[in-house]
């Protein structure tokens, strides 16, 4: 299940994305805590009750971007990431936006594109990690 975060899960967000991009990639915590989230609207995935995914929508005019992505080891390749993407994108559909957009590390732009993401732009390093953006028109 995929829905909006409330107030209170945002414990369990921050848990989530501190366990990805703290502790497996690396990424600072200053860097992680951009002082944005207040600004933003969360998802969060379940499995078994227990929450297992995040990601964020920071909206501009009529452009959201997603950020934040994060998906515990245990749920990945499960689906659950292409899933939050996918509401992400309905979530901005809904609220009628034209633009969505990311930075996908570079890793990952394959999954983006079969979302129907597009990559524009050079690489550049975001947290110490190569990185490109990407765009999808609503």
């Amino acid at each position: 299940m995929i829905r909006r975060a409330r107030p209170d899960d945002m414990t369990a967000v921050l848990d989530i994305r501190a366990e990805v991009f703290i502790e497996e990639q690396g990424v600072s915590e200053a860097e992680e805590r951009d002082g944005r989230d207040e600004d933003a609207l969360h998802l969060i995935a379940f499995a078994d009750n227990r929450p297992v995914g995040t990601a964020r929508l920071l909206i501009a005019g009529d452009t959201g971007k997603i950020g934040r992505v994060a998906v515990l080891k245990s749920h990945r390749g499960t689906g659950l990431g292409q899933n939050l993407i996918r509401n992400a994108l309905n979530e901005m559909r809904e609220l009628d936006l034209k633009t969505a957009k990311l930075g996908a590390q570079t890793h990952a732009i394959g999954f983006y594109e079969a979302l129907g993401f597009r990559a524009t732009g050079p690489e550049y390093m975001d947290a110490g990690i190569p990185h490109r953006d990407m765009v999808q028109a609503l």
